[in-house]
């Protein structure tokens, strides 16, 4: 969906790691490699269940920005949400 979208159309992506066809690790290299300006700057954060540091690390290498275990706190996602779109406007 985000590949199809307008620059701008989306603030942030929340992924699921561990999704049917193609997993959010690589959902989100796919992403990043996309051909527009956007696709490098847009906040990713995986939510899953996997919570290991390794995990995390995977998901950090894959280029998300963020890492929240599942079940996801309502407070800790809002926040996570509003620093990592702050961030990302600060850079475009």
């Amino acid at each position: 969906m985000f590949s199809y979208s307008d620059k701008g159309y989306y603030d942030a992506i929340l992924m699921d790691v561990r999704m049917p066809e193609m997993d959010g690790l690589t959902a989100t290299r796919t992403i990043r490699a996309l051909d527009r300006p956007d696709a490098k700057t847009i906040p990713i954060i995986a939510m899953t269940a996997n919570v290991f540091d390794e995990d995390i690390e995977r998901s950090l290498q894959a280029g998300m920005n963020a890492h929240l275990s599942k079940p996801i706190e309502p407070e800790k996602i809002y926040e996570t949400i509003s620093r990592l779109i702050s961030e990302s406007d600060k850079t475009n």
